[in-house]
Parts: C-alpha cells; structure tokens; sequence
C-alpha cells in the first residue's frame, strides 16, 4: 500500500525555484511518493530536502539523472552525486537542495522522512514531578539484636568430641 504524491512541508507555490525545479524533474520520469521537506530549521547543510521513491535501479537512476540534467540546463551545476552505480539510493546534492532517489526497500528502512521531519510541539506536559522518596529508617536495636541471635545458631563450628567415658 503505497500513499499517492505527495508535497508536504511547502507547497509546489511556495518553493523556490531550484526545489521547483528539481520536484518537476522528479514528476516528468514518474516518481512515486515524492515529499518536500523543509530542513533549514534542522541543518545548516541545505534549505529543502526532496525523497523520491523510484520502482527499479534503472528508476531511480533515470530519475536522479533526469534530475542532474534539468538542473545543469538551468545553470545550476549539481555539487554531487552519489550512489549511480548501485541505483537503490542516489543523492543528487543541488546545494540548497538535497535530492533522495531511492529504491521502496531502502526507503522503508533509513526513513528519512522521519529522521528530518520537525517533531510536533506537545501541548502537555512531558512528565510530572515525581516526589522524592523517603529515606529509610535504621532497623530498631531489637530488631538488629533478634537477626543476630538468629544468624548465630546458624554458623559453623567444628565437630563436637564424644564426652570421655568414666572409669570405675
């Protein structure tokens, strides 16, 4: 069961021009399950990231080069990219944009969306206080004397001789 397209975070109208471009780029070759994700509140390495899952290797490499190639003829020299040769994940680094092509396998295990995605504020509390436990009281003198009478009758002594018989 896979969820439909979908741009999340920003929408296709409110991104700049090289996510626009790199998001169209990824639509043209039939992409599945894009996300945009804004990171800037996250990182200092890029501004948007985009995950893309592709059905094949030769998919997902179709889809990072057809991603390089609209970005060069744009004039936006891609700065990397990485995993062509496998083809089950290939980052095409844009500068202010990361582009994730990978394989639905490799999607399902890293789960990067989860891992860049901004945690939800909680309107709750986290946790409440807990009290400081009480310290425990010294066993009462009867107490200690009674397990030491106990403990005494227990312990090991060397074996007993025989009484001496009496001669008469």
């Amino acid at each position: 069961m896979r969820p439909s397209t979908k741009k999340t975070a920003k929408t296709s109208a409110k991104l700049e021009p090289l996510a626009q471009l790199a998001l169209e780029a990824l639509e043209d070759v039939k992409g599945q399950d894009i996300l945009v994700l804004d990171v800037q509140p996250l990182t200092t390495v890029t501004d948007t990231m985009i995950i893309c899952t592709g059905t094949s290797n030769r998919h997902v490499k179709s889809l990072a080069q057809s991603v390089a190639e609209k970005a060069k003829h744009s004039g936006h020299q891609p700065l990397g990219i990485e995993g062509q040769d496998q083809g089950e994940w290939v980052l095409v680094d844009l500068g202010g944009v990361v582009v994730h092509v990978m394989q639905a396998q490799a999607r399902a295990f890293y789960q990067l969306e989860k891992l860049w995605t901004p945690p939800e504020p909680v309107d709750e509390p986290v946790a409440k206080p807990v009290k400081a436990a009480k310290p425990r009281k010294a066993p009462a003198k009867k107490a200690v004397k009674k397990a030491a009478k106990k403990t005494a009758g227990k312990t090991k002594s060397a074996p007993r001789k025989a009484p001496a018989k009496k001669r008469s």
